[in-house]
């Protein structure tokens, strides 16, 4: 069918209304009438949470059964583009199966603070990390002909006061680490839909935030496909339709409708600023009005999702080999979390789990079935007798594998943790374990990072995120060594909260949210205070080493080249995630040390070796100059640095770029002498001459060497002091015009 104005016409206002108003929490308005088809939504980041018609925003109201997939901050730490494609497939084959034609996710939010309760559905503190995974996901889920909802658009950076509060941020930094994510997302994979966020930005309602939702992602970025709202969270209809925010969800029923036609007909509401909304809203319903509704294989799915937690579990410490455990130790699987994992986030991501199989299990399945409770997870209780009960056993074993992480009821959508600390009945234990002098393996289900006063006690840590329902299977494949770890953190695990860029203003006002630090978010912020971190960014184990050699970096048609080899020098297969990254040490600003720019996962049997070729574009060298309004690439020096963490660097080459543009300040009464007289122009220099100023210049150097040190701190205009007079000063401004 086609939709454009003509097909309009034959729509009443009410109509038109109601086009644009989710008709429930999950459909949006048929009109029978008009052969205007009612299309499903659902939330599904993670694993479908399809509900009954008459669902609700947070339970499982008849909630189908679907697989649960491992959450975006476990997905992340495989760096891995190709299979974040096949998991957004395998979560579009279920949504066709059920018929559902838009899938709400991913979330590319950036974790700015590791207090920020909905970290677990988010990549990664880096834009790129975020931006380059995304994209891989949506294009994955859009190839089987299911929609996605690239949420939450944008700086939903915080849970409390979520729906009021105004996240402030200077415009270098919205552009450079907050809105990357969705640009690379829009431009790159052509999401069908974007979910306008809760909050304010800069004072402004994002439901009803112009700038945001028109000229920025439609007038600059060409975004062509629909917005609409998280659910909940337009304030003013009229506002919202005004600044491009096209469907209301879930929508408020008849009030939605009536606020809208009363707005066109008291003239407070163009019905052509109407009829674009509505235009945008059939077409995706015309798109996508029928699903294949085809069974798809939850057992195949199930083994899926294994595979992929056991491929982005992060090895963070492995101490004398103790890890993988050999056959022959004797081992203690201790805490709750082993019999009852904390394997999904909370909140609209919380999936009616097909087959969960928890560690305790699957160990058992493989004769290890030697438990201790150690504490429980329904409340922060230290019980003696769990304690007791644990090292007794732990006595009479090789190995201690301990199960401790953050239970749901500390972390979740809605609200942010106000620790980040293990529960304290947790703590004591790992206390009195570590008294025993035995190895211990961590083995951890949290969101995101979390303190670790423990850390020296631990022999081997393995981070497993909420790692879905075949979080047990998956994390066994791993302490065996079936499955080589390759995952790297996609977020900064800092030694203290008190290190974390926005300590003590994070959460401090109920209505504003301040981004003091502006562009530096994460390692960004860690490299430029040269602060010690836990873990970080970018930093995994593995049970297999690489040698990194052969560094080469070339411009090349408006992009830069950089070639290097990566080498498997031990006997057994294994990946590494090679990162690239730029540090800019030509532009005169304000600037993180480096920058993560390009990353691959390489994988390599025993003794094989790769040459990998990554191409940088402008981009990977720009910077946003908000004076301008524009992105900014300057001419000079950069230095190039491969390696397999932020803070583990293999290899470095400088070079001098020269697509750019050649750094060239203009010329004011303020400009400082050594500015002026650095410049390369002959324009500049002839004019220094015949109004007496070089002169007078020379002069002053000619009295002592060492004044040239002041040139830097002396502007144009104070050169009366040295006899040089205004008229002067303002004929030299004239010759060099």
């Amino acid at each position: 069918m086609t939709f454009d104005s003509n097909y309009l016409q034959a729509l009443t206002l009410e109509e038109k209304a109601a086009i644009v108003t989710g008709m429930n929490y999950w459909y949006t308005h048929n009109i029978d009438e008009k052969n205007i088809p009612s299309i499903m939504v659902t939330d599904g980041p993670s694993g479908l949470r399809k509900q009954a018609d008459k669902g609700d925003a947070l339970g499982l109201n008849d909630s189908v059964e679907a697989i649960s997939f491992p959450t975006a901050s476990l997905t992340a730490s495989s760096f891995d583009k190709e299979m974040l494609y096949q998991l957004g497939k395998q979560l579009g084959q279920a949504a066709n199966a059920e018929g559902v034609s838009i899938l709400l996710g991913p979330g590319v939010n950036i974790k700015r603070n590791p207090l920020a309760g909905r970290n677990f559905e988010y990549f990664s503190e880096d834009p790129y990390v975020a931006g380059t995974l995304g994209a891989a996901y949506v294009n994955g889920v859009q190839s089987t002909g299911t929609g996605v909802s690239v949420k939450h658009f944008a700086a939903n950076n915080r849970e409390n006061q979520r729906f009021t509060s105004s996240s402030n941020i200077d415009e270098r930094a919205l552009r450079e680490i907050y809105l990357p994510a969705f640009e690379h997302i829009v431009k790159q994979a052509y999401p069908e839909t974007l979910m306008c966020s809760y909050n304010k930005l800069n004072g402004e309602l994002v439901s009803q935030n112009k700038r945001l939702l028109t000229d920025i992602l439609r007038n600059e970025w060409g975004f062509e496909g629909l917005v609409m709202s998280d659910w909940g969270a337009v304030a003013n209809r009229t506002k919202s339709l005004q600044a491009g925010m096209d469907l209301e969800m879930p929508g408020r029923g008849d009030i939605s409708i009536d606020d809208i036609v009363s707005s066109v007909q008291n003239g407070n509401l163009e019905e052509s600023v109407l009829d674009q909304s509505v235009l945008r809203v059939l077409k995706l319903v015309d798109k996508h009005k029928t699903t294949t509704s085809v069974k798809y294989d939850k057992e195949a799915q199930h083994a899926f999702a294994r595979c992929v937690a056991a491929n982005s579990f992060v090895l963070l410490k492995n101490e004398n080999q103790t890890l993988p455990i050999d056959k022959k130790d004797s081992i203690l699987i201790v805490g709750e979390l082993a019999d009852k994992p904390r394997f999904q986030g909370g909140g609209s991501s919380h999936v009616n789990a097909y087959n969960v199989v928890s560690p305790l299990e699957a160990a058992t399945n493989l004769g290890l079935s030697n438990y201790a409770k150690g504490y429980s997870i329904d409340k922060d209780v230290i019980n003696e007798a769990d304690i007791k009960e644990a090292i007794n056993k732990a006595k009479e074993v090789d190995k201690i594998v301990l199960f401790a992480g953050l239970p749901a009821y500390l972390e979740s959508e809605g609200f942010d943790k106000t620790t980040n600390d293990l529960p304290q009945n947790q703590i004591r234990l790992i206390d009195e374990l570590s008294k025993l002098n035995k190895p211990i393996i961590m083995v951890l289900q949290n969101g995101s990072a979390i303190n670790m006063p423990w850390v020296n006690d631990a022999s081997a840590i393995l981070e497993t995120y909420l790692g879905g329902e075949a979080i047990g299977e998956a994390t066994w494949d791993v302490l065996t060594g079936d499955v080589n770890p390759s995952g790297k953190l996609a977020e900064t695990f800092p030694v203290n909260l008190s290190d974390t860029p926005s300590f003590g203003t994070f959460n401090a006002s109920k209505t504003d949210e301040n981004y003091h630090e502006s562009i530096f978010v994460g390692y960004r912020y860690y490299d430029l205070k040269q602060l010690d971190t836990l873990f970080p960014f970018g930093h995994g184990l593995s049970y297999t080493t690489f040698n990194y050699s052969n560094i080469s970096v070339k411009e090349e048609n408006q992009s830069v080249v950089v070639t290097f080899t990566i080498k498997n020098t031990v006997s057994v297969a294994g990946a590494d995630v090679a990162q690239v990254y730029v540090s800019n040490q030509t532009s005169n600003i304000e600037k993180p040390v480096k920058e993560l720019r390009e990353f691959e996962k390489v994988f390599l049997q025993p003794g094989k070796e790769k040459t990998i070729s990554i191409a940088l574009n402008r981009r990977a060298f720009s910077w946003y100059n908000a004076d301008r309004k524009a992105w900014q690439v300057d001419n000079g020096q950069y230095d190039i640095f491969v390696g397999s963490s932020s803070r583990d660097i293999k290899l470095s080459e400088a070079f001098q770029l020269t697509f750019g543009t050649d750094i060239v300040e203009s010329i004011t009464p303020d400009s400082y002498l050594s500015q002026i007289i650095d410049q390369p122009n002959p324009v500049v220099t002839d004019a220094l001459k015949k109004t007496g100023i070089y002169e007078a210049i020379q002069t002053l150097l000619t009295n002592n060497k060492r004044n040239i040190e002041l040139l830097e701190n002396i502007p144009l205009r104070s050169m009366a002091m040295m006899g040089i007079t205004d008229e002067k000063i303002n004929e030299f401004l004239k010759l060099i015009k």
